[in-house]
């Protein structure tokens, strides 16, 4: 993901720290700048999940609502972590 500081431009404010959003252009990365504010010097990632998160009706494939999207990939990552700490 581009991480330039251009970006930052869309989250700039005059009267506050940052904006809560960036508008309608580039939304995955203005949503990681605005995570990036925060973070300071700890590693972390943004996993943008907004657009498979929620199912508005039923599809053939799954049920209406939740879709419990990223709830796998982080409990592996968890389970990793773990693993990684105990050697």
């Amino acid at each position: 993901m581009p991480m330039d500081e251009e970006y930052g431009e869309y989250i700039r404010s005059d009267i506050a720290d940052i904006k809560q959003t960036g508008g309608r252009g580039a939304g995955s990365v203005t949503a990681a700048k605005i995570l990036e504010h925060f973070v300071g010097n700890a590693r972390w990632a943004h996993l943008d999940i907004a657009g498979t998160s929620y199912v508005d009706s039923v599809k053939a494939h799954q049920e209406k609502g939740g879709t419990g999207v990223g709830v796998r990939t982080l409990t592996e990552l968890a389970q990793l972590l773990a693993q990684s700490n105990k050697k």
